[in-house]
């Protein structure tokens, strides 16, 4: 076996490992046999997700119901503002963040399990047709007096703090570029508040398209999906020194049913991982 196909099953292992402290003794989620009310019955499962998995968890939700008879419950959201929404006492069984903060945040209350990387990603720059923008150029570009700079809201969506994270790096290779990155920034999505794309609209296509920024930083899986609805965008890699990873948490809600359990194993297993790299997600 090769060290990929080694990587592959330790994941898995490291998830069946989280996910029996979710569990009673013989394998069966604890409560199984009574969810807790508003869970569901015990062969669906309740996912919240955050945004940018929309695409990758509807094919995967899709296949594993053909493969189960399991169907899967599918909720996406900036992942700051899905947990509020489980601490309010939503009936989230299993969530999938787009950072390990929120969801570790769920697991010190008790309620939850420890979270799992399941999957990465990585930002990206999604440009204006026109804009003179490089890799070489970015940070230049983002400083530029007159150039909108759109990210997402911080706290409530991790692509908000990714950005957040990028313009610390951009302050150890520009002095002072951190007080004038946060300064600019238009934080177009991911908020309480903030406006919603139109049905059948991806949200950075659409902010893109209605011109309401000029560069936007966003996960690259994002940027390519947007570029895809509106061809004219530009997607642009960030530099190394800029770079920033983004790892997503996975956690299951103790006392789920064992649905919950096999649908966080699912997005473990290789199929599952295949749809997430084929989208431009990275291994865990």
């Amino acid at each position: 076996m090769d060290r990929r196909s080694l990587l592959r099953v330790a994941g898995v292992a490291a998830m069946a490992a989280v996910l029996s402290g979710c569990a009673q003794p013989g394998g069966t989620a604890m409560g199984a046999s009574t969810p807790s009310a508003g869970m569901g019955a015990a062969t669906n499962v309740t996912v919240y997700a955050a945004g940018s998995l929309r695409e990758a968890f509807t094919e995967i939700a899709r296949e594993h119901e053909v493969r189960t008879g399991q169907k899967a419950a599918l909720t996406f959201g900036a992942s700051g503002l899905l947990r509020e929404r489980i601490e309010s006492g939503e009936p989230a069984m299993v969530f999938a963040s787009a950072d390990t903060e929120h969801p570790q945040r769920l697991a010190r209350a008790g309620d939850w399990g420890a979270p799992q990387v399941f999957t990465r990603n990585a930002l990206c720059a999604l440009a204006a047709p026109g804009v003179p923008v490089t890799t070489a150029n970015l940070l230049d570009t983002l400083l530029g007096a007159d150039m909108r700079l759109g990210t997402s809201t911080p706290q409530s969506d991790p692509s908000g703090d990714y950005a957040w994270e990028l313009f610390r790096r951009a302050e150890q290779v520009r002095p002072g570029a951190f007080a004038r990155l946060e300064a600019k920034a238009l934080q177009l999505t991911g908020g309480p508040t903030s406006p919603k794309a139109p049905p059948g609209r991806g949200t950075y296509a659409w902010v893109m398209a209605e011109g309401r920024a000029d560069v936007f930083l966003t996960y690259c899986t994002n940027a390519v999906s947007a570029q895809r609805e509106v061809p004219a965008l530009q997607v642009v890699q960030v530099p190394p020194e800029l770079q920033v990873a983004a790892a997503y948490g996975l956690t299951v809600r103790r006392g789920a049913p064992q649905a919950a359990l096999d649908f966080a194993q699912t997005l473990m297993a290789e199929p599952a991982q295949r749809v997430l790299r084929r989208l431009g997600f990275a291994a865990p």
